[in-house]
């Protein structure tokens, strides 16, 4: 049933966020956190139901991102500094595993310097392991050499997509679920955005002074609805889908082991979750449309990867279990792009702001991104605001 039921309850918001996975639901954080009245409006008729819950739960330590980017900034500022404090605040399981991202031949040492080279600029901290050491903390595993990440975690992403919209809603605002954007634009300087229940198939007309589009895979979608918005200023949206195989049986692993990163992705790496249960993944596969269909026959390329890091592992251990949809703005053989996250200064729109390509490290850089939109609009957190949550 949705939450969105009547026009009087909605149209006083002050800020609107279309979408309502974690980076949605922490902008909204962020915007409640100023005093302003915030909806996140959901399509689906739950939270986090898309990229959100489709993912490893990895909080990524900063390795892989271009010194100086959006990535780069926002995951290290997430992983180092904003997601445990608040994950033990609030009681959201958090566990700094650390992981083991290995060379499993002497042609990849190269390459790990670089990415050894690439971590410390971003400020991660990296202990290089020769073969002997990394066989010391993990015996199973096959390499001629490792970077050890002790900051790399696993979060319950549930849990604290959760606690995200208890922090709206207890400070007067909402999350409206079963809730589409169907038209908006800009006019005479004011923000507008049309609305469908899908549950009534009523249309309510919202004005908020800022809005938020941080809709994910539908992202370009609810751009191109915005009249008034330039053309340009919404790029071509690529997928890429990513399935996961999970382990059948006890892994031997205590850490997640990471192979060296692939085109569009990192690798069909291991990662526990919190109840140390062993999944692989995600490959990649570009794909045309969202379908989320997991091809038992990718199993054969996922042994083949892993046999080069966990050379025993047994036959009929890979069973198919999900994938996700990366919502990339960079094709097949293109560097890997940068978040977008652009306001008015980029668009010239007064309390607008687009984010587009949010992928991995999304989750971790969450709580970052709800600050880099709050900055962008030019906003300011009320004082004491933290500690009334």
């Amino acid at each position: 049933m949705s939450r969105f039921s009547t026009s009087a309850q909605y149209t006083p918001a002050d800020a609107v966020v279309v979408g309502a996975g974690i980076v949605g639901l922490a902008i909204g954080r962020a915007l409640a956190l100023t005093g302003r009245k915030v909806i996140v409006l959901e399509a689906a008729d739950a939270i986090g139901t898309f990229t959100s819950s489709r993912n490893s739960e990895v909080v990524h330590s900063g390795i892989y991102y271009a010194p100086g980017s959006l990535k780069a900034k926002l995951s290290v500022d997430g992983n180092l500094n904003r997601l445990e404090p608040y994950c033990r605040e609030h009681g959201v399981p958090f566990r700094r595993l650390g992981k083991l991202l290995v060379a499993t031949d002497e042609s990849q040492i190269g390459k790990l310097r670089e990415l050894q080279e690439n971590g410390r600029k971003n400020g991660v901290h990296l202990e290089w392991l020769e073969r002997e050491e990394a066989l010391k903390i993990e015996p199973h595993l096959h390499c001629v050499a490792a970077l050890w990440s002790p900051n790399t975690a696993i979060v319950d992403s549930h849990r604290l997509m959760s606690e995200f919209q208890g922090d709206i809603e207890s400070r007067g605002g909402s999350v409206a679920l079963n809730s589409s954007a169907v038209s908006g634009g800009v006019s005479g300087g004011r923000l507008s955005l049309d609305v469908r229940d899908s549950s009534t198939g009523e249309v309510t007309h919202l004005a908020p002074s800022i809005l938020v589009n941080t809709a994910g895979l539908q992202a370009q979608e609810v751009a191109g609805m915005l009249r008034g918005l330039p053309a340009e200023q919404v790029p071509k949206r690529y997928l890429a889908r990513g399935c996961y195989f999970s382990l059948s049986g006890k892994p031997p692993f205590k850490h997640l082991i990471y192979p060296m990163p692939e085109e569009g992705g990192l690798g069909a790496h291991l990662t526990l979750d919190l109840a140390g249960q062993a999944k692989f993944g995600p490959d990649v596969e570009w794909v045309d449309s969202i379908d989320y269909t997991v091809d038992p026959g990718r199993a054969e390329g996922f042994y083949h990867t892993i046999r080069r890091y966990w050379p025993s592992l047994p036959d009929g251990a890979l069973q198919p279990s999900y994938s996700g949809i990366r919502p990339k703005v960079s094709g097949p053989g293109d560097p890997n792009a940068d978040f977008r996250i652009e306001g008015p200064k980029q668009h010239g729109i007064k309390g607008l702001v687009n984010l587009f390509g949010i992928e991995s490290p999304g989750l971790t850089a969450s709580m970052s991104i709800g600050d880099y939109v709050k900055d962008l609009l030019g906003l300011q957190e009320e004082p004491a605001a933290q500690s009334k949550l």
